[in-house]
């Protein structure tokens, strides 16, 4: 296969659906999403086995546990794709939509309307559920879309390629408004991010590699994170149980995620009590536990970290934790050490709180919540196209809105300028 001419025609083919789905109505969109709902609930069986396939090979190829855990699509996770789903399918259309009307002194009315970006290009690994949630998100906002996924996931993302394709037809939509490369020839990704001649932006998600390799060689605009070290701080104001409950969620509901916890910071007033009642709720659940020197002193059989345990996204069962003096050092290291994803306070205090709010530098900020909720789902996203750590354009868990632009429109009766 010629891969740049492969590249080059499914871009032109997502530039020409581009135009077609940019002015498609909100009602088409929605029928469009909900036959492919209904395509996907149809094949589900289909899908399943060829996820199944993929775990297995990835088993078998001895992939990541964090890759392996992304990869698998159970019961719950297919249901949770279609609650996603119908989450976007219920989500008001941004597009067309005019705010900021005002009038100027020539009598001209200026305002602002939301637009689509046009031709989105997502590489990922792992997760064939992205191959739904970022379909869904780029036809509801009026963008076509490139879909380049991982060689581990390749049978079932051609699976779910497949309903989505059907449904777009039945809707009468093109098929290529979202087109799934076929080919895992990693030169396949070098094409897309360089085309700038029909690709508008690029979302990558997957491990830091990737993304490192697209921000620095892609020739059009990227929506990223580079990776996921979060933090919980618990202030000596946090009520203790509530906080227990949180820490142990944020770093335990899942470990191959961006949004669980990677870094426990304890204030030093509570150290003392509460360290060994966590350390023992995270040794239950086989979390390998490296402290700082005042948390070795308070938990003698644990490791002592090292400095580059600070900046570790582990991805697995793993904590580093370290006693801080007070707010402040909590905050200095949050902004030195973290990724600016997602980082949280438990405290019972409202002004540190609300300082934790203002000052910590991250594209989520939470008081008294675990980590695991930033995520485009549960932030009523109905899905979500990746997670921004940039502070332009995008930031956080992108949605809907994430992947549309403005334009300025003008409303005039004659007016010329003087």
């Amino acid at each position: 296969m010629d891969i740049s001419a492969y590249m080059s025609q499914l871009g032109a083919q997502a530039r020409s659906a581009s135009r077609i789905i940019a002015r498609a109505n909100t009602q088409t969109k929605n029928a469009a999403l909900q036959a492919i709902h209904d395509a996907m609930v149809a094949h589900r069986s289909k899908i399943i086995a060829a996820n199944t396939c993929d775990v297995d090979a990835g088993r078998a190829n001895d992939l990541d546990p964090a890759l392996l855990d992304r990869l698998q699509l159970n019961d719950e996770r297919f249901d949770g794709m279609l609650e996603g789903l119908r989450q976007v399918i219920a989500l008001p259309d941004p597009i067309g939509e005019m705010t900021d009307f005002t009038y100027r002194p020539s009598g001209i009315q200026l305002g602002k309307m939301r637009v689509p970006l046009g031709v989105i290009g997502i590489i990922y690994e792992s997760r064939p559920n992205v191959t739904l949630e970022a379909a869904s998100l780029c036809l509801k906002s009026g963008n076509a879309a490139i879909l380049r996924g991982g060689s581990e996931a390749l049978h079932s993302n051609q699976a779910i390629a497949m309903a989505i394709s059907a449904g777009l037809v039945n809707a009468g939509l093109p098929a290529s408004v979202v087109q799934v490369v076929e080919t895992t020839d990693r030169a396949a990704v070098g094409a897309l991010i360089t085309d700038s001649e029909h690709v508008d932006v690029i979302v990558p998600r997957g491990g830091k590699g990737l993304i490192e390799r697209i921000t620095r060689e892609a020739r059009v605009p990227v929506i990223k994170h580079l990776d996921g070290n979060c933090h919980v701080f618990i202030d000596r104001d946090a009520d203790q149980a509530k906080a227990g409950r949180i820490a142990l969620n944020a770093k335990t509901h899942r470990y191959g995620v961006c949004n669980a916890m990677e870094t426990l910071l304890i204030d030093a007033p509570i150290a003392a009590k509460l360290l060994p009642a966590l350390a023992d709720a995270f040794n239950s659940k086989g979390v390998e536990l490296r402290g700082c020197e005042k948390t070795c002193a308070i938990l003698p059989t644990i490791l002592a970290a090292t400095e580059a345990d600070w900046f570790t996204e582990y991805l697995a069962p793993v904590l580093a934790i370290k006693v801080v003096n007070d707010l402040s050092e909590a905050i200095d290291h949050i902004n030195h050490y973290g990724s600016h994803h997602t980082d949280v306070i438990v405290t019972e205090h409202y002004s540190r709180g609300r300082r934790f709010l203002a000052e910590v530098d991250s594209s989520s900020v939470m008081i008294n919540a675990s980590t695991r909720f930033a995520d485009g789902f549960e932030y009523g996203l109905g899905a979500e196209i990746g997670i921004s750590t940039d502070k332009i354009h995008a930031r956080g868990p992108v949605g809907l809105e994430g992947l549309t632009s403005q334009k300025w429109i003008v409303f005039g009766d004659g007016q010329i300028r003087q």
